[in-house]
């Protein structure tokens, strides 16, 4: 048993991938015996209250008169230093470069001055990287942020390899992927649920965003309206954005706003994934994909582009297809091939099934429990 660590986690406490991986890696630490303080400025959805070992420090925001806009990160790190001290953490585990990684390094900086030594690791998750670091005013604090970080780790190759593209990083990068706790993926197909929205006979595909422009949420519907041409099928959108109205507007103009359901924000996802035969992706950018890993760990097929850490998670032609960005046709092909007869459908769902096992939580917690020791001194 490896001793056990106070760790504090910055996330965003939002939906997006990096807030809820962070969430799930605090609760695992916490089941394995860990004290895991969460630091942001609302709870993480995906955290439950009394839930051992684990606690919830809030970074209040408030109006300053002097401000147009709060200066969360300088909040932020005051509250890091207050949390590291009352709570004498050992690690700080920042998701997301900035302001969460500047502002640890701020943190570390005044904790100096009272001779505690506290470490920080940065995880990056994508839109750090491939949106703000193509952004020139944000490039010299990320580089700093990323360079004093005391560990660096990335959630796919792919993103590391665009670190160091987009960045002048002297750190070595760790790709520890994203993970899921199968626990939450293995239960019954609700045919209950099921009914309400396809006939027995009819085909469920489905997609889960943030309705980003980025997340080529219009395709989805594209490619829909393609496949349902050929066979009976229903589309299940699930999320909110700012691309949902548009998009439901072209549900109506394509004349299949009866077989689009939109479902709004879920909390628990694996219900939706759990009466899906196929499901949609084809984002313009995608650093890991998660929401596609948590659709395989249920046992869905999945059609997505060809970008960014998807091939990691998506095997061609194995656990679904993948195609070029904006390939419509491409991916209407692709989902008619997976959809052409049961025993096709069957494979592919037993195969993405198969490889989301090699995510499970209990094979990737380990590496950042190593990670947290190899930095915290005796």
């Amino acid at each position: 048993m490896h001793k056990s660590l106070k760790i504090g986690l910055v996330c965003y406490p939002t939906f997006g991938g990096s807030g809820i991986v962070a969430t799930e890696l605090g609760k695992a630490l916490a089941e394995k015996g860990h004290e895991i303080h969460f630091i942001t400025y609302s709870k993480p959805v995906r955290m439950e209250w009394f839930t051992k070992n684990m606690y919830y420090h809030e970074v209040s925001v408030s109006d300053y008169p002097l401000f147009e806009y709060a200066p969360y990160e300088l909040l932020l790190s005051s509250k890091l230093v207050d949390v590291a001290i009352n709570q004498k953490l050992d690690i700080l585990h920042v998701h997301y470069a900035i302001p969460h990684a500047s502002a640890a390094f701020s943190a570390q900086q005044i904790l100096k001055t009272r001779n505690i030594d506290l470490p920080f690791i940065t995880t990056l998750h994508g839109t750090d990287i491939t949106l703000l670091g193509k952004d020139k005013s944000f490039q010299p604090v990320i580089e700093f942020a990323i360079n004093q970080s005391d560990s660096v780790t990335a959630v796919s190759e792919s993103l590391k390899e665009d670190t160091y593209q987009f960045f002048d990083i002297k750190k070595d990068i760790e790709v520890i992927p994203n993970f899921i706790d199968p626990s939450l993926y293995h239960f019954a197909e609700d045919i209950e649920l099921r009914a309400q929205f396809a006939e027995k006979d009819e085909v469920i595909i489905t997609h889960i965003s943030n309705f980003r422009k980025v997340k080529r949420v219009d395709d989805v519907i594209r490619i829909f309206e393609g496949v349902q041409q050929q066979l009976s099928a229903k589309l299940l959108m699930v999320g909110d954005g700012p691309e949902l109205h548009q998009v439901k507007n072209l549900a109506r103009e394509l004349g299949i706003s009866d077989k689009v359901f939109f479902l709004g924000k879920s909390k628990r996802i694996e219900q939706i994934t759990s009466i899906s035969d196929v499901f949609l992706l084809p984002s313009e950018t995608e650093s890991f994909g998660l929401v596609a890993l948590e659709a395989m760990a249920s046992g869905v097929a999945v059609v997505s582009s060809n970008v960014g850490g998807l091939p990691e998670v998506n095997k061609d032609g194995v656990t679904g297809f993948l195609n070029e960005v904006g390939d419509i046709e491409g991916m209407i092909a692709s989902v008619l091939t997976i959809l052409k007869d049961k025993d096709t459908l069957a494979r592919f769902k037993t195969n993405a099934l198969e490889h989301s096992q090699k995510f499970e939580l209990n094979k990737i917690v380990p590496e950042y429990e190593n990670l947290y020791l190899s930095l915290v001194k005796n």
